[in-house]
């Protein structure tokens, strides 16, 4: 029973690994392809092309929009994102071996920062339930996102905290999957849960609201320099109509003047 959890859980990762490369690159095609034929810098805006990646880094790293905008979603935002960075680092003394010096130190800061995220969560999905505007537009898959975080979340502490599995065995077999070379895998419930919610997560990310941080990058109201008094803006397809207009335009005049 042991080996076929052990090989169901390594084929639906690797699965789950597959999706989630193949939806990032879908979407973030999608996010490159999209046309962009006005000019919508949201001001104070870059003048120069040097100040779109530093509009881009305020707005990624440090959430500015936001922070204008409502302090305290800010602030429940920043908390999560910084918790949830925390522990995916926390995470990767399971895939390297050895494990680097500044990794062991950032451990027992990755523990407290689950409870972090916890609280960010519940103050996000709190808004959901507080703000009118927001809970207006709030749809069934907003709470199962949502949901699945905090259960991810949940499961991991109670693994730390109640259920202890072992790590020296789970760190086995996610190396063991990088190399191809399955490794037995721990039965215990709550670690079982916490993998399964996290397949299901990979599994769904590129499709859901969860990806926004590829979307900033290719937001027009924040990549586009505010240079629209000094140049024209014509995007590549819309200059290639114009020409092709114009072409006609001269064949047709070429026509009749033929004619007369």
């Amino acid at each position: 029973m042991d080996v076929v959890i052990t090989y169901a859980y390594a084929g639906m990762f690797y699965l789950a690994g597959l999706i989630l490369l193949a939806g990032l690159a879908w979407k973030v095609s999608r996010f490159a392809f999209t046309p962009a034929p006005l000019k919508i810098p949201v001001t104070p805006a870059p003048v120069t092309w040097v100040g779109v990646p530093v509009r881009l880094g305020k707005e990624i790293i440090f959430f500015a929009s936001l922070f204008k905008s409502n302090k305290w979603i800010w602030l429940f935002a920043a908390l999560f994102h910084a918790a949830l960075l925390l522990v995916l680092i926390r995470h990767l003394r399971y895939i390297i071996e050895p494990v680097p010096y500044w990794l062991t130190l950032a451990q027992p800061f990755g523990v407290y920062a689950g409870f972090a995220m916890l609280a960010g969560l519940a103050g996000l999905w709190a808004r959901r339930f507080i703000v009118d505007r927001v809970r207006y537009i709030t749809g069934v898959s907003d709470h199962l996102m949502l949901l699945l975080l905090v259960l991810i979340g949940f499961s991991g502490l109670m693994m730390k905290f109640v259920s202890r599995t072992d790590v020296i065995q789970v760190k086995a077999f996610f190396q063991g999957l990088i190399y191809f070379q399955i490794q037995p895998l721990p039965t215990d419930i709550p670690l079982l849960v916490h993998l399964s919610l996290v397949i299901t997560l990979m599994i769904v990310f590129p499709f859901s609201k969860l990806l926004h941080a590829p979307g900033i990058v290719f937001m027009p109201s924040r990549y586009q320099v505010d240079n629209a008094r000094e140049k024209r803006y014509i995007v590549r397809w819309v200059a290639k109509m114009m020409q092709q207009m114009d072409e006609k335009d001269d064949a047709a005049a070429q026509k009749a003047a033929e004619k007369a």
